[in-house]
């Protein structure tokens, strides 16, 4: 993402990629006013001629709309916001969509003040960037499981598996060659020429498998990592121990699966964490946070509260006393090990007594 202008009371954006759409569906909530370029018909064009209809006018043009609410999935590729316009050339009072995709530019704006924990959601993004999508195939010598890392989740894309082929069958070198071939080819069609190719898994499968991708004709980065595992949790494990950081380190992804395993890491020892409300709440107040993790949704859900405070209260704490904030999603795994002990986690610079 990249942020083109930017005040107290909001932004302009442009969208770089499709992680971006993530964050801006964090943060156009009702009552955030969005505008961008957009299509409207012009009802006072249409017209009866020779008593056939004359359809009107679709025109260009710069429409600002009231937030009521917003539509996005995760891993799409467009965000939909519906609202009331309040500025455009025709039409005002209406309810129109916007729908925010790659490249879109969007401005933003909010009553009063861009809420911190939006400012500091948009910063990240703009700093940390487009990233390259990588491929990760998780490769077994009967089953391929294809996963598109982006930088807020895995996605699961396509699972290739032999069902029996080679097992029961006497010449079982000759069914698993031609398994990885037909694979090696279907996998192409979801591997961008730009996109790195990063194989992972037990035993020595993923070796054959580069050969036969780079047989079709795949001429991009391919990355060869070993891992103690196979299926989904491979894929875990290369996160969690940093198994390919010179091409996944730099992901947002990455980063968050580190901060919760560490997180985890210290629970089991009793070590500088806080978790649950009140744990959290003291060491906020205390200055003793260095990074709170928590999920984005709680910073946005009115309903949601640390004890009796709000959670966008308990961010503001973290951040006057230098603190960081991680705010994740629930679309990988680490994400779905965070809501499962609440939706939020604190490192500490020191213990909580």
């Amino acid at each position: 993402m990249k942020i083109t202008h930017r005040s107290d009371q909001g932004c302009k954006v442009r969208v770089e990629d499709e992680d971006d759409l993530w964050t801006l569906a964090q943060v156009i909530r009702p009552g955030v006013i969005v505008k961008m370029f957009g299509h409207r018909r012009d009802q006072t064009t249409g017209s009866r001629e020779g008593g056939r209809a004359k359809e009107a006018e679709r025109k260009a043009m710069w429409l600002t709309i009231l937030t009521e609410s917003t539509e996005y999935a995760a891993f799409s590729d467009a965000l939909r916001v519906t609202g009331i316009i309040i500025e455009a050339d025709f039409d005002q009072g209406s309810h129109h969509t916007h729908s925010i995709e790659e490249r879109s530019e969007v401005e933003l704006l909010w009553e009063e003040m861009m809420p911190l924990e939006d400012a500091e959601l948009l910063q990240r993004a703009a700093t940390d960037g487009a990233k390259a999508r990588v491929l990760m195939a998780v490769v077994e010598s009967d089953e391929i499981m294809l996963f598109e890392v982006t930088a807020n989740g895995l996605r699961e894309s396509t699972t290739f598996t032999m069902r029996g082929g080679g097992k029961r069958h006497g010449d079982s070198s000759k069914a698993r060659t031609a398994f990885f071939e037909e694979s090696a080819k279907e996998s192409l069609l979801v591997l961008r020429s730009d996109m790195p190719l990063l194989l992972c898994g037990p035993g020595s499968a993923r070796e054959a498998f580069a050969d036969a991708i780079r047989k079709k004709g795949h001429t991009g980065d391919i990355r060869s990592v070993a891992t103690s595992i196979g299926g989904r949790a491979a894929a875990n494990e290369i996160f969690r121990e940093g198994l390919a950081d010179d091409i996944l380190g730099e992901h947002t992804l990455t980063r968050q699966t580190k901060l919760i395993e560490q997180a985890f890491a210290q629970m089991s020892t009793e070590g500088l964490v806080a978790y649950g409300g009140l744990e959290i709440l003291e060491a906020a107040e205390q200055g003793a946070i260095e990074t709170l993790l928590l999920l984005a949704r709680l910073l946005r859900d009115p309903l949601e509260r640390c004890v009796n405070r709000s959670w966008p209260n308990v961010a503001a704490l973290v951040l006057d006393s230098g603190g960081e904030i991680e705010q994740t999603s629930e679309d990988h795994d680490a994400g779905l090990q965070l809501a499962g002990i609440g939706g939020a986690v604190a490192l500490l610079r020191w213990k909580i007594e």
